[in-house]
């Protein structure tokens, strides 16, 4: 049976803050994160009650290693740093450090900040801030490039079964894991192409939203390679994109978070799209777009994340064979966060 699960599955939202952060070094600050995992949901209690109908949300996540750190065997089956990719000498998916994620989401930005600050009050002095981002809801769910951005997002139990780990890890039952890459884009060399360019690129109509038709979509456009069935099944993840930016810096760009049971269809997507479907079949939108940031988390359940608070090593189920696997020394694909694919540096990933 699955926890209670994390806001994973929240409806969309105006606003959000993406803070990453990593774990300090020493006792002190992994008893003061542990701690934390039982007041998380306290504090968001006390700040939603100052607007009840404000849709505040936050979910928490765990990077491999501090899982590691913070509460040792057993772990998610499928955990381990983000990996990887090169292809070519433009296309980089970086991987970047990350230890505690916080996805915080709200109808209004004043309630995230305010969620957000109390976070670090608590936390601060036991972890690093190393990237927060504010993202915005653009007109109609738009991205900065100009398309509707999320539009075969899974709905209602679709998006549960899309999102939350079942009994395939039964311990973790209830949690997913969620990628998180920042996206800067060139914006005056895309919207000097056509619309009708871009739309090949993306392959959907940029003002209707419609789907280009088979005959005249290429291969390599963002929603076809983006598209994974395995054994005959459309593999579906959550996205909760969120357009961010600076216009006086210049700065433009998506956050791109994705929620999945596995990791496996985001990394499939990844793959896809840096390196291409077959390989040289790249995602044009990367001419025009780079990742900045990387990093793989597991969201625990609800139930679990209050749980780690006071019993840090145990879970409901022993280690299965895939936990030791991944934890195990001997992984080498897990330890050195790259991918065994072609020219990649290392094994296996989506905007």
């Amino acid at each position: 049976m699955r926890g209670v699960a994390q806001a994973v599955a929240a409806p969309l939202t105006r606003a959000a803050i993406f803070l990453i952060a990593t774990l300090n070094s020493g006792p002190e600050n992994r008893a003061t994160v542990r701690s934390f995992c039982g007041d998380v949901a306290a504090l968001l209690r006390a700040v939603e009650f100052r607007d009840i109908e404000g849709g505040l949300s936050c979910v928490v996540g765990f990077g491999s290693d501090a899982w590691d750190r913070l509460f040792g065997p057993p772990r998610p089956a499928k955990l381990h740093p983000f990996r990887e990719i090169r292809a070519g000498a433009a296309r980089h998916a970086v991987s970047t450090p990350g230890d505690l994620l916080f996805h915080i989401r709200a109808k209004r930005m004043d309630l995230c900040f305010e969620l957000a600050t109390q976070i670090m009050a608590r936390i601060g002095g036991a972890v690093s801030p190393v990237d927060e981002v504010q993202g915005f809801r653009y007109f109609d769910d738009r991205d900065l490039i100009g398309f509707v951005d999320g539009t075969e997002n899974p709905t209602g139990q679709a998006a549960i079964d899309a999102a939350l780990v079942d009994l395939e890890d039964a311990a973790f039952a209830g949690g997913s894991y969620v990628i998180v890459q920042k996206y800067l884009h060139d914006l005056a060399g895309w919207n000097a192409l056509s619309t009708e360019a871009q739309e090949r690129i993306i392959g959907r109509t940029k003002l209707s939203d419609i789907e280009l038709d088979e005959a005249v979509k290429p291969t390599s456009a963002h929603n076809a390679l983006t598209t994974i069935v395995e054994d005959g099944k459309e593999m579906k993840i959550l996205r909760d994109n969120m357009p961010f930016g600076s216009a006086a810096q210049g700065e433009f760009g998506t956050y791109f978070i994705g929620y999945a049971r596995s990791p496996h269809p985001i990394e499939q997507m990844l793959i896809n799209m840096f390196v291409g479907r077959p390989p040289g079949n790249y995602d044009r939108i990367l001419d025009f777009s780079r990742a900045v940031t990387g990093t793989l988390f597991f969201v625990p359940s609800a139930t679990l994340l209050e749980s780690l608070a006071s019993d840090p090593v145990q879970t409901t189920a022993p280690t299965s064979a895939a936990s030791a696997a991944e934890s195990s020394p001997s992984t080498p694909s897990v330890r050195d966060g790259s991918l065994g694919i072609g020219s990649l540096k290392g094994e296996s990933r989506h905007e």
